[in-house]
């Protein structure tokens, strides 16, 4: 009887680590009586963005400009998603794991190129990678097909980000880590701007990558490396676990769809200029040039025939924002659309 008492007894202990394990890792949000002010946030160099007066709220002592009651529980606690913070690269002839047909981010520095396949990201959502000797953070949300790179500094200073476990409106909430948890913020992938925490209203950098055909990459980029599965952990990379959502009307997390001037879960690429937003639907773009004007500038949209999308406002180069429209719309509801 003891024995089978002793294996009840560590059963239910188990049972709890794993609870604690998939949802106790996040800290709880701050609660109570909000105050609000008005901070002037300012772009990173070369960010997205120009900079605007944004509202924050400061609730019990912690800064945050979106409402604490819209950021959900993913299911997975902190860093039940894992990042990869030692990533290994491999070559394009010793992929054995990929279709030419199969996407990714494709990223070029300094005639540095990589391939993150999607088939890796939509397990860990998070690479902490350095190409050319510049700091990068690869970031890609399932849930809203936002492939997105930037600059991993805060403050100027280099940081780890890894996956927080929460949603606000669908979209990865990543956290900069710290040395005491307190100094760490919540960033919304899609605005690559923190909006919980002692950062909040800071912009990261984006920088230019493309969602592109693993073939046409290495066609392209022939001396190009490609993330391995050798990531030091148990997935089955030949498994999307999202399964149909990519291509069903749904969306989920808090996220509402109301703007049908396009199908919720078409590819649109969104820009900034000045705090006036725009989105550009994928399939609006030919290849080759499109022109447009917006915010009083002359934008130019080169799209290639592997299709690369980059923009130019008045020839300076503007970063872009790839993803559903849902998702694009939900956080600048007041956009403007091409299409």
């Amino acid at each position: 009887m003891k024995n089978y008492y002793t294996v009840g007894i560590i059963s239910v202990i188990l049972i709890i680590l794993v609870i604690w394990y998939m949802q106790g890792f996040n800290s709880p949000l701050p609660s109570g009586e909000s105050v609000s002010e008005e901070l002037t946030t300012t772009s990173a160099a070369s960010g997205f963005g120009s900079g605007d007066e944004r509202k924050t709220l400061v609730t019990d002592g912690t800064s945050h400009s979106i409402p604490l009651d819209e950021i959900l529980s993913g299911g997975p606690g902190k860093d039940g998603i894992p990042s990869i913070d030692d990533p290994k690269f491999i070559s394009a002839d010793d992929v054995d794991f990929l279709s030419t047909e199969d996407i990714g981010l494709g990223l070029t520095i300094d005639r540095e190129s990589r391939f993150y396949p999607y088939k890796i990201l939509v397990w860990h959502e998070i690479v902490n990678d350095t190409v050319a000797d510049q700091p990068v953070l690869v970031t890609y949300c399932p849930l809203c097909a936002t492939g997105i790179v930037f600059e991993r500094r805060v403050d100027g200073e280099v940081q780890e980000f890894g996956v927080s476990g929460r949603l606000w409106q669908s979209n990865l909430l990543m956290y900069n880590r710290t040395d005491r948890e307190e100094n760490e913020s919540l960033w919304s992938q899609v605005l690559g701007e923190a909006v919980v925490g002692p950062n909040t209203g800071e912009r990261l950098p984006v920088v230019r990558s493309n969602i592109v055909q693993f073939g046409d990459w290495v066609d392209r980029n022939p001396d190009t490396v490609v993330l391995s599965r050798d990531t030091g952990t148990s997935r089955d990379y030949g498994r999307d676990p999202y399964g149909g959502y990519y291509t069903s009307d749904s969306v989920s997390f808090g996220a509402e769809f109301t703007d049908d001037r396009l199908r919720p879960k078409d590819l649109v690429h969104g820009i900034e200029i000045d705090g006036d937003f725009k989105a550009y639907h994928d399939d609006a773009l030919e290849e080759g040039i499109t022109t447009d004007e917006f915010a009083d500038a002359e934008i130019t949209i080169r799209k290639s025939d592997i299709g690369e999308v980059s923009f130019q406002s008045d020839s300076e180069s503007l970063s872009s924002i790839p993803g559903f429209w849902f998702s694009w719309v939900a956080v600048h509801p007041d956009t403007e659309l091409y299409r």
